[in-house]
């Protein structure tokens, strides 16, 4: 089927008529976040390599754990943040926001060494999150002998796993050119454009937004 010129994304989103075998679980986005991810309508071309996916994002993102869900989104921004990919900076602070993290917490995050809205333990989150999202990875013991002091191991598995499984999902995202869904797109162009962002290649239709 020809690529449709109004989208950005290399490859072609399916709609709901086509991804009948994974609609359950597109509908658990939906019901999230109010719309269906691109990233994910891309997937649905491998029904079961989403369905895989699915299980690890419920697994490390939704299961209960030592780790709240507010400080999981806090690392999956700052490990998009890091790797650059534009489409998982907008998620990640939308997403933040709907779990309860502060807004500003993510505005502000290119200065969470000095701003007084970080406590310590999200310092050293971030700081592995900024490191680990790098090319080359640039993650040291010192990275984790400052998250010892405030998680268990079990914790600390747990934040490594976002930052993981945002590994896949930033290096998805900007391969795919996905394009940003209206809500997420309006969210991060209203508290994220201040400090440089913007939708860039993955603003729908191919037209950029004015920064590179």
């Amino acid at each position: 089927m020809p690529h449709p010129r109004n989208h950005a994304a290399h490859l072609r989103p399916l709609a709901p008529e086509e991804s009948q075998a994974v609609n359950d679980i597109l509908d658990v986005s939906r019901n999230f976040g109010g719309y269906v991810p691109t990233s994910l309508k891309i997937m649905a071309h491998k029904p079961n390599i989403l369905r895989a996916f699915s299980a690890l994002i419920h697994e490390v993102m939704r299961a209960p754990g030592e780790v709240p869900p507010t400080l999981k989104w806090l690392t999956a921004h700052a490990v998009s943040t890091a790797a650059a990919c534009r489409y998982c900076m907008a998620h990640t602070a939308a997403n933040g926001a709907k779990a309860g993290l502060a807004v500003e917490k993510s505005s502000d995050l290119l200065n969470y060494e000095t701003s007084p809205l970080y406590t310590p333990p999200e310092r050293a989150v971030i700081a592995l999150g900024f490191a680990a999202g790098a090319v080359p990875n640039a993650s040291e013991r010192a990275h984790f002998d400052a998250l010892r002091e405030y998680f268990s191991d079990a914790a600390i598995v747990e934040i490594v796993a976002v930052i993981s499984l945002f590994g896949w999902l930033n290096r998805w995202n900007d391969t795919l050119s996905s394009d940003l869904e209206e809500a997420p797109l309006a969210f991060a162009r209203k508290n994220l454009a201040a400090r440089g962002w913007s939708a860039g290649k993955h603003a729908a239709g191919g037209a950029h937004d004015d920064a590179p």
